[in-house]
């Protein structure tokens, strides 16, 4: 089946963002340029040293089923530019604005984050409190786990509560929607277990949507508000969000402004997306240029400029590391010399990506829709970190094409299954040895050899070993050095 989205469709704006201490905007001529440049070169993973990739964001978002592209680059401590490129739903005309709302997945959490910091600002919570002094519509269920430590907000926000349920599929359309304290117990109809504390809180780091879940019902409890009415009052008003919106599902008034999720064929999810009652985790409907509003108001609030939500303490404690490589609400990266903060998302049909540096008053927001937006945006999340000299931002990996006899390439020809049971074939067309995972719609791509027996694969960004048995023959294959996939007998 042959990729295709539609003809590529861009819409620019000129993003005016009051920030107080913002430096003088650059010539629109400048920032055009930029843009251009950025939209023609994305960076993959790899790139083949002395051979700069030639790699277009329309060429990309073909490559990788992905109808729609959002984009919001921040410089100089504002919004500098956001653009929309593709359409809406593949197979329709809607182009994608700066003014199309995505969702936000996992972003959602660090804008909730900030919320339940406001009201730790405002004492109506304490970050190192018991959250069942609380909670009074549902409590943590004690166990062994829970008999010294104790679930806190600090612990919520930083995964690190010992709380189950790393994620949520949503709800199809149509379909029956839990209540919150449903979700919390696993009760039908929620589609996912029991968010329950299984190790002792604060005693490791992992990820957790279950954790922000009972945080939603956290800060239900104790404002006595609907969570999007809180959220919009709290956060969203006050910074500028007005593309944004927790309502789940969304309001009928609202859906001609939203983007459709797409599987990774690049399929529209049937009744166009999933709706998300896990709204703290994963329910925000958002643009790039409002979740960039978002971070330009942490920039502001640590540099001590301005504060419509969070003060320059509170602030600092939220990017502040807790456990792994977490904040409260947000990663964290790039060490004492460049640190910046951020969040990726993943729904069903929607990936996105959102990167800030604390100091600089730069960084970036990608949301697209497609199952496929995960690469297509740290693609594009390259590009503009060179272009802008984002320092310390990982840039692609070089690698020198060793020339080897193709004569070689017979002994890789194949089948190779992976643990996940897809099928990897290898096979050898003129001097290129080609591998193509057997499935609908892809393609069959060139692996550039390295040495006789390690090769990579551009448009994927991975790394192929082909192992030898007892035998001297192939066995098998490593894909990125762990993922085994077992050659198969001939058929």
């Amino acid at each position: 089946m042959k990729r295709h989205v539609p003809a590529l469709i861009c819409v620019a704006v000129a993003c005016a963002v009051a920030v107080i201490g913002a430096s003088q905007a650059p010539p629109q001529a400048a920032v055009d340029q930029r843009i251009a440049r950025i939209e023609s070169h994305l960076l993959p993973g790899i790139v083949i040293k002395g051979s700069p990739p030639q790699m277009t964001i329309a060429e990309r978002m073909r490559f990788y089923n992905t109808p729609g592209v959002s984009v919001a680059v921040i410089n100089g401590g504002v919004v500098e530019w956001a653009r929309g490129y593709g359409v809406a739903e593949a197979g329709g005309t809607a182009p994608v604005t700066p003014h199309t709302r995505f969702q936000a997945a996992s972003i959602s959490k660090p804008v909730a984050a900030m919320a339940a910091l406001r009201l730790v600002q405002e004492k109506r919570l304490a970050l190192d409190e018991d959250v069942n002094a609380k909670l009074t519509s549902w409590k943590v269920p004690e166990n062994e786990f829970t008999k010294q430590e104790k679930v806190t907000l600090r612990r919520l926000l930083s995964h690190s509560a010992g709380l189950t349920v790393h994620g949520f599929p949503g709800y199809a359309a149509g379909a029956p929607l839990p209540a919150v304290t449903q979700i919390l117990d696993g009760i039908t109809p929620a589609n996912t277990a029991a968010i329950r504390v299984d190790v002792v809180p604060g005693s490791l780091w992992r990820y957790s949507g279950g954790g922000y879940t009972l945080m939603q019902q956290l800060l239900v409890d104790v404002t006595g508000r609907p969570f999007p009415q809180f959220m919009k009052a709290t956060v969203l008003q006050p910074l500028g969000m007005n593309d944004s919106t927790y309502e789940q599902p969304l309001p009928e008034a609202l859906r001609a402004q939203a983007a459709s999720g797409h599987r990774s064929d690049g399929k529209v999810i049937e009744g166009r997306y999933h709706t998300y009652p896990e709204m703290a985790a994963a329910g925000l409907w958002t643009t790039p240029t409002d979740l960039a509003r978002f971070a330009v108001a942490l920039q502001q609030a640590i540099g001590g400029k301005s504060k419509p939500v969070l003060t320059q303490a509170t602030t600092t404690e939220m990017l502040t590391l807790q456990k792994g490589s977490y904040g409260l609400g947000l990663s964290l990266e790039g060490g004492s010399a460049a640190p910046r903060f951020g969040h990726g998302g993943s729904n069903e049909g929607f990936r996105c990506g959102m990167v800030a540096y604390v100091r600089t008053g730069q960084g970036a927001v990608v949301m697209t829709n497609g199952d496929n937006g995960s690469r297509l945006g740290q693609e594009i999340l390259r590009a503009i970190a060179a272009e802008y000299g984002w320092a310390g931002y990982p840039g692609p990996r070089e690698k020198t094409v060793t020339q080897v006899d193709p004569a070689i390439f017979q002994a890789y020809v194949g089948r190779y299954e992976m643990v996940t049971g897809r099928i990897v074939s290898v096979r050898v067309e003129g001097n290129k040895l080609l591998a193509q995972m057997q499935a609908a719609g892809e393609q069959a791509m060139e692996l550039h050899a390295e040495s006789a027996t390690k090769f990579f694969i551009l448009e994927l960004e991975n790394e192929i070993e082909f192992v030898k048995g007892p035998d001297g023959q192939i066995s098998h294959l490593l894909i990125n050095g762990a993922m085994r996939a077992q050659r198969l007998p001939p058929t």
